[in-house]
């Protein structure tokens, strides 16, 4: 499937998906790194300090990647889950820590009981989601009443012009590592074709709380070009 017809459907883009991050799951932290200028880190140390995760609480790491969060909120003292579609993701994840749990599965089809959770964590997650709606309302049904939900990603700016430089700049720097790293320039395009589609801070902001979240804020990061969001499941 190319990357053009990649978002026609959300069953297209889950299948897009789960084939993208199979390709790139070994070179997904390095990658990482390179397209957050080297300050991936230190949003999630942000994200986790305001996660406020106490010992005994139970935290859901959703796509969550090699692990990044789900061991630091471990490390906080929380009992953690990471959901990830991707299988790969989750066996190079094991590999660093056994202090997480880790299942494969879909964010908008959670395998986990309701009101299960008092944290809810994703980075990188919300953005590429098939269905963000039906993926909030999943976050929303195993959050417990009161529950904490904490999001990274990148931004869509509502500024046209920094908007157009800002893709313009991961379009060409996603298609050089594409290619330095496999031969195929659309493979970190993606990144800039998810952001066209993605509401952006405050379309998510508005989305959150119109389906069951209260308390909802956005922290910019970066200028405003990656956010966090925060938010609590209604009680």
């Amino acid at each position: 499937m190319s990357l053009r017809t990649a978002f026609d459907t959300p069953d297209r883009k889950r299948a897009y998906n789960r084939a993208l991050f199979a390709t790139i799951a070994d070179r997904y932290d390095l990658i990482t790194k390179l397209l957050s200028y080297g300050q991936d880190a230190r949003w999630k140390r942000t994200l986790m300090a305001r996660a406020r995760v106490q010992p005994g609480e139970r935290v859901l790491d959703l796509a969550c990647g090699t692990g990044d969060l789900a061991f630091a909120a471990a490390a906080q003292g929380g009992r953690v889950i990471g959901i990830d579609l991707t299988h790969r993701m989750l066996q190079l994840a094991s590999r660093k820590s056994a202090a997480a749990a880790f299942a494969t599965g879909d964010m908008t089809h959670l395998p986990l009981a309701s009101s299960a959770f008092d944290v809810v964590t994703t980075g990188y997650g919300l953005r590429n989601v098939p269905d963000l709606a039906a993926a909030i309302d999943e976050i929303a049904r195993v959050l417990r009443p009161g529950g904490r939900l904490l999001s990274l990603d990148f931004n869509r700016p509502e500024s046209p012009l920094i908007r157009s430089a800002y893709l313009a700049y991961l379009t060409a720097a996603g298609g050089a590592l594409g290619w330095l790293l496999h031969r195929d320039p659309d493979t970190y395009r993606y990144i800039p074709a998810s952001i066209r589609r993605y509401p952006g801070a405050a379309g998510v902001a508005t989305l959150l709380a119109s389906r069951g979240f209260t308390s909802v804020r956005v922290v910019p990061l970066l200028l405003g070009l990656m956010t966090l969001h925060l938010a609590e499941r209604a009680r």
